[in-house]
């Protein structure tokens, strides 16, 4: 049985380089939330010279739509949504210091060879888990596009939030080993 890595954020190129596809991690620390309205809004801003509303230097964005709070909770269920909507986004983040995403389902070619290049990791969160994903959320702040709602940028603070190195930064898939073996 392998062990749970226990890491903390910002992540640095060092701690990215020691997890490995397969590996389950609990994520403690500050991470940010998004989904396709705010990427869009990132690479607009990218586009035109901007600065970011959000500093993304070390950080991981977790993909999410978080139901409503109940009174005395940071954030409803917080079940992640599939990446590949993020796909065409994902390289101008990772090229400026994203060093980690949390979602589910297959990435494309392009963003893991933007992690390789970058040095970054994506993580799978488990979908049908929100209720218990929440539990680990331990603060939530809108900081970037209230507008959005759901999808607006949140500035969550978590505790042991668990995870799964899905892809690494050598681009070691679990979504391409794995299902071969099976197979009969």
């Amino acid at each position: 049985m392998t062990q749970v890595k226990k890491i903390t954020t910002p992540l640095d190129d060092k701690r990215v380089m020691e997890l490995k596809a397969g590996d389950s991690v609990l994520i403690t620390g500050d991470i940010f939330t998004g989904r396709d309205a705010a990427h869009k809004r990132l690479i607009e801003l990218i586009k035109q010279g901007k600065e970011l509303p959000i500093d993304i230097q070390g950080q991981v964005i977790y993909y999410v739509g978080p139901a409503p709070a109940k009174p005395g909770y940071p954030c409803g269920s917080a079940g992640p949504t599939t990446s590949y909507r993020m796909d065409p986004y994902a390289p101008p983040l990772l090229d400026r210091g994203l060093k980690g995403m949390i979602g589910k389902g297959l990435r494309s070619k392009e963003v893991i060879e933007s992690m390789k290049k970058n040095k970054a990791v994506y993580f799978g969160a488990v979908g049908g888990a929100a209720a218990l994903i929440a539990r680990s959320i331990k603060n939530s702040e809108v900081v970037a596009y209230e507008d959005l709602g759901a999808e607006a940028i949140h500035h969550y603070y978590v505790e042991d939030f668990p995870a799964i190195v899905v892809i690494d930064y050598l681009g070691n898939d679990l979504y391409k080993t794995e299902p071969p073996k099976y197979k009969k």
